[in-house]
């Protein structure tokens, strides 16, 4: 069974920087895109970056970067200079293709999703 662990969340200061992690077990990690995605409060889900074999894809005009370690199947997502619009959940998810993708629905397997909280 496919499980996505993710860790990292927290609350900052707007400005600041967090980086959030994603175990993936129970799954051949190599060969799938990996993605994150958030839900701020009140709105739908909202891509935010992906990752594939032929390179990453993003939303937020670069502050973020997506990596992953095909080694210990984990992905990452580091946040710089973080606004208080980046306030959400923040959910980890593995595609059902190698290619990146924006869609929610290329993506079948879905982390529960940590918190993460900039203030002002």
């Amino acid at each position: 069974q496919v499980q996505l662990v993710e860790s990292g969340g927290g609350s900052v200061q707007a400005g600041n920087s967090l980086r959030l992690s994603c175990e993936v077990s129970g799954s051949t990690f190599l060969g799938h895109a990996m993605g994150w995605f958030r839900r701020a409060p009140g709105k739908g889900r909202e891509f935010v970056a992906s990752i594939g074999w032929s390179g990453f894809v993003d939303s937020v005009g670069g502050r973020f970067s997506i990596s992953r370690d095909n080694a210990r199947s984990m992905v990452y997502l580091q946040m710089n200079s973080l606004k208080p619009e980046d306030t959400g959940v923040y959910y980890c998810a593995a595609g059902m293709y190698s290619s990146t993708s924006r869609r929610d629905y290329d993506y079948n397997h879905w982390g529960q999703g940590t918190q993460v909280t900039v203030s002002s």
